[in-house]
């Protein structure tokens, strides 16, 4: 485990939403807009000692489910209800899905559970499923990601994810082509095309936008002409200078 922490949801539906973030070391995917550092696994996790403060200590990993409860009843206590839900994040949380089953029961009990994962690890899903409540499912660009055959993995994530609560998401720049977005839509519905596009412009850690406007409303008017939910929502953590 890399950090635990107290922030604002920064992407998609729930932005603005005040989380607990717990991320987890470790993914399957290189791709290259990622804006966390996997230099290799880490003996300690950072743990925020005040919600939301930067205040961080150091723990030994690997980090224990009793810890992760204590500092969660420690904050609900001291800080109750600030807190919409518990984001389950990485790198790739997927790949833990033995630890996730056993720690997603305990830790639903205290806040609903949101998932962010890259999309493509269907079978880790389909064991948590029952124990999570939203989940924020990247489809990953060749233009943006450097990803060229995710496109079956992701149809398959998207099936079994379609049983729960989930929205895609796919970040996009200039480089980003037509026949990316369609074939985005086309995923999407195959499944059900209700379920919600987010476009996510990249976003740099200065918070400059890698895309032109006018760019961005013709990537959500390409994917609108399949999609009954679409919508551009930035990296607004980014802007604010949030976690």
């Amino acid at each position: 485990m890399i950090e635990i922490f107290s922030s604002i949801q920064g992407e998609g539906p729930l932005v603005g939403a005040r989380q607990i973030f717990i991320r987890f070391q470790g993914c399957n995917l290189d791709c290259e807009y990622c804006d966390t550092e996997f230099s290799g696994i880490s003996g300690t996790c950072q743990v925020e000692n005040t919600p939301g403060r930067r205040d961080f200590m150091e723990i030994p990993n690997p980090v224990h489910l009793d810890t992760v409860i204590s500092l969660l009843e420690r904050w609900q206590s001291g800080w109750p209800g600030i807190h919409h839900s518990l984001s389950i994040t990485g790198g790739e949380p997927l790949l833990q899905h033995e630890v996730l089953l056993d720690w997603l029961p305990q830790l639903r009990t205290r806040h609903p559970i949101y998932l962010e994962t890259n999309g493509v690890l269907h079978g880790a899903l389909f064991q948590l499923l029952q124990h999570i409540d939203y989940i924020s499912m990247d489809i990953k660009l060749p233009s943006t990601s450097g990803h060229l055959e995710l496109w079956e993995p992701h149809r398959l994530f998207l099936k079994e994810a379609s049983h729960g609560n989930v929205f895609v998401k796919i970040v996009v720049n200039e480089a980003t082509e037509d026949w990316e977005i369609h074939r985005v839509s086309e995923i999407i519905t195959s499944v059900n095309p209700a379920i919600p596009l987010i476009v996510q412009p990249m976003t740099s850690r200065d918070a400059t936008v890698a895309i032109s406007p006018i760019r961005t409303l013709e990537i959500q008017e390409l994917a609108s002409v399949q999609l009954t939910s679409v919508r551009v929502i930035p990296q607004t953590h980014r802007f604010l200078n949030q976690l």
